[in-house]
């Protein structure tokens, strides 16, 4: 079992930024490729980025490409989410995955205008 736990969220206006944190339990975090996700109001849980395990690699949804960065620290058994220039559409709930098998609870992301 993996337990993960989300912060960072907030409220914050338009062009503001955010960087959102998800700590895992244990001492397996660095086996997982970690993602994260988000789900606004009404809308279906959408991809956001995932970075890789040994953070070779990172992939981040082309529509928010060039306003997120994905990182890990395996010591800290901590993933990121930095988020630049925040939009309105960006409110949502944001969560992490660890393995594609372990969710976290998520935090609450809202973007005034």
């Amino acid at each position: 079992q993996v337990q993960l736990v989300e912060s960072g969220g907030g409220l914050v206006q338009a062009g503001g930024s955010l960087r959102l944190s998800c700590v895992a339990s244990g001492r397996t975090f660095s086996s997982y490729d970690m993602e994260w996700y988000r789900q606004g109001p009404g809308k279906d849980r959408e991809f956001v980025a995932r970075i890789y395990r040994d953070s070779a690699k990172t992939y981040s949804e082309p529509s928010m490409k060039g306003r997120i960065t994905i990182s890990r620290d395996n010591a800290k058994n901590t993933v990121y989410l930095q988020m630049n220039d925040l939009k309105r559409e960006d409110t949502a709930i944001y969560s992490c995955l660890a393995g594609g098998m372990y969710w976290g609870q998520g935090t609450q992301v809202t973007v005034s205008s």
